[in-house]
């Protein structure tokens, strides 16, 4: 009997809820009307296109303001992982030609930046590392290999976009590079040790004056720029080996100094809902030696949000340095793979 009780007082709410509801929709249903025709009234007698302007300027002050986002304070950290997969695979009787294979490339991105007041400290740590192994191959080969630290301590010069700055660039390597020969005789894989970690690495500092609009948009500029190349001196010694060959290092040494002038530029678009667009543009001229001829390490990121764990991206990067080699290295990753942030 409780139950029965208790099923008829849910039901007779219910069909009081909904006719409070039809009451309330009713009510909004005659706002409207009487809202339309006093603007009809109104308006009538007026041309159209002023009654564009004034309804424009009315909508646009009656219409909410989005609110403010609040402006950081203390610390804050940003992470994205990402692993790209691809393989392929063909049988004898393939006639078009080509090598089975499997690679894989991992990216780590973090960045932890602070900021209070006028002061700015920005931190990014950058890690990849590829691997490909193809069929009938002993080794394996690298496709990518890096990792990079900035940090940029940045202090706003009154209320405009400019800041005096002062940043740190290290850039090396995880695992060791190689130079892969064929053997004439036996037609064998050779493969040559050429680089490791911290040979080479890379470390510049120096002040500067930052121009930041946001976190999307901001270059630095360092024209007091010391750096140091550090390598390791097994790769600098020989008879064969003469000043300079390996990344501008001399004979015995295992560094080099270079004083000189940097540039650090950032961009990054949205062009599509789910599609950004990264650039960064760094570029080095060593005072000392061969002004003309500036270091140049270019990098463009397509990025394509398919879901939450889902991405595709492209990856090319360009990089002129006449210490390492003469001509300009080239690099271009394309893959779909997975993506966490945390």
């Amino acid at each position: 009997m409780r139950r029965f009780f208790l099923a008829i007082s849910m039901l007779f709410l219910v069909i009081k809820t909904s006719g409070q509801e039809k009451e309330k929709v009713k009510y909004l249903d005659s706002i409207q009307l009487d809202l339309k025709r006093a603007l009809d009234s109104v308006l009538k007698s007026t041309p159209n296109d002023l009654n564009m302007i004034v309804l424009k300027k009315k909508l646009k002050e009656i219409t909410p303001k989005k609110p403010k986002e609040k402006e950081q304070v203390g610390w804050k950290t940003k992470a994205n992982f990402s692993l790209l997969f691809n393989q392929s695979a063909f049988n004898y009787d393939w006639q078009g030609g080509g090598t089975s294979n499997i690679a894989g490339n991992t990216g780590l991105n973090f960045e932890f930046n602070y900021k209070k007041k006028t002061l700015t400290w920005d931190n990014k740590v950058i890690a990849d590392y590829g691997l490909t192994f193809l069929k009938d191959e002993s080794f394996a080969r690298k496709t990518n290999d890096r990792i990079e630290f900035n940090s940029r301590l940045g202090q706003r010069i009154g209320e405009s976009f400019w800041n005096y700055s002062l940043f740190v660039n290290f850039r090396s390597q995880f695992a060791k590079g190689y130079r892969f020969t064929k053997d004439p005789d036996t037609e064998e894989t050779i493969r040559t040790e050429e680089t490791h970690f911290f040979s080479p690495a890379f470390i510049q500092i120096g002040p500067g004056v930052l121009w930041k609009k946001s976190d999307n948009l901001h270059f630095n500029i360092a024209p007091v720029t010391a750096r140091l190349i550090f390598v390791d001196d097994q790769f600098t010694v020989g008879e064969e080996y003469e000043d300079g060959d390996y990344f501008g290092v001399d004979t015995g040494e295992d560094s080099r100094f270079e004083f000189g002038g940097s540039l650090a530029a950032y961009a990054k678009i949205t062009v599509l809902k789910n599609v950004t667009i990264e650039q960064l543009l760094n570029l080095y001229s060593n005072y000392i030696e061969d002004p003309a001829n500036v270091d140049i390490d270019y990098t463009l990121n397509v990025n394509l949000l398919v879901n939450e764990y889902i991405t595709g991206s492209f990856v090319f990067q360009s990089i002129y340095d006449d210490n390492a080699t003469s001509g300009f290295q080239i690099r271009e990753v394309i893959g779909l793979g997975l993506k966490y942030e945390f």
